[in-house]
């Protein structure tokens, strides 16, 4: 219990991260992603680095993340401290599932399986460059494990890409073209 309670408190935070960004665009994304009502994820701060849920939510790229993270009530949770390492899909990998998937998964009746998804893209801590080792596995915020993989210059997450890496205030984001499933129990 005390693990869920760290792992929903850690995507909330994710979600702040990527609600915030700075910028025109920020604004327009701001406006339409953003969560009502107070927390960390209202608070701005325009001098530093962004933190994981300013990021994303400045992102163009993650809309589809920052809606998810809204509907898991898990904004908040990674505009905190952290350190968080977050795997974020971008919207072609949120394409990429079965029609309806995403739809479905934000009903507010399917918020546990949404917040289950959503905790095995979130390990609590950074997994930094230097630790991104070949066929290496990481404990995601939900209990499952990862397994990151290096071919060269190229680096996975389970069976997907990572494409980009973003530094934040508060952890590390890897941008990533598949969305992570949990293994089955």
């Amino acid at each position: 219990m005390k693990n869920f309670k760290t792992m929903i408190m850690i995507l909330s935070l994710a979600a702040i991260a990527f609600a915030c960004g700075t910028g025109s665009q920020t604004e327009t994304a701001t406006a339409e992603a953003s969560p009502v009502g107070g927390g960390q994820s209202t608070v701005e701060d325009n001098v530093s680095q962004p933190n994981i849920v300013q990021a994303a939510v400045g992102s163009a790229d993650h809309t589809t993340l920052v809606a998810a993270l809204q509907a898991a009530e898990y904004v908040d949770a990674l505009a905190n401290a952290g350190p968080f390492t977050v795997f974020a899909p971008t919207n072609d990998a949120f394409g990429k599932l079965p029609e309806g998937t995403v739809e479905t998964l934000v009903k507010p009746e399917n918020q546990a399986t949404l917040r289950n998804i959503l905790e095995y893209h979130v390990y609590i801590g950074v997994i930094g460059e230097s630790l991104y080792r070949n066929n290496t596995n990481w404990g995601q915020a939900n209990g499952d494990k990862i397994v990151l993989k290096v071919d060269g210059d190229k680096k996975m997450v389970n069976d997907a890409n990572v494409i980009a890496t973003v530094p934040t205030s508060n952890g590390i984001i890897y941008v990533i073209d598949g969305v992570l499933l949990p293994p089955e129990k």
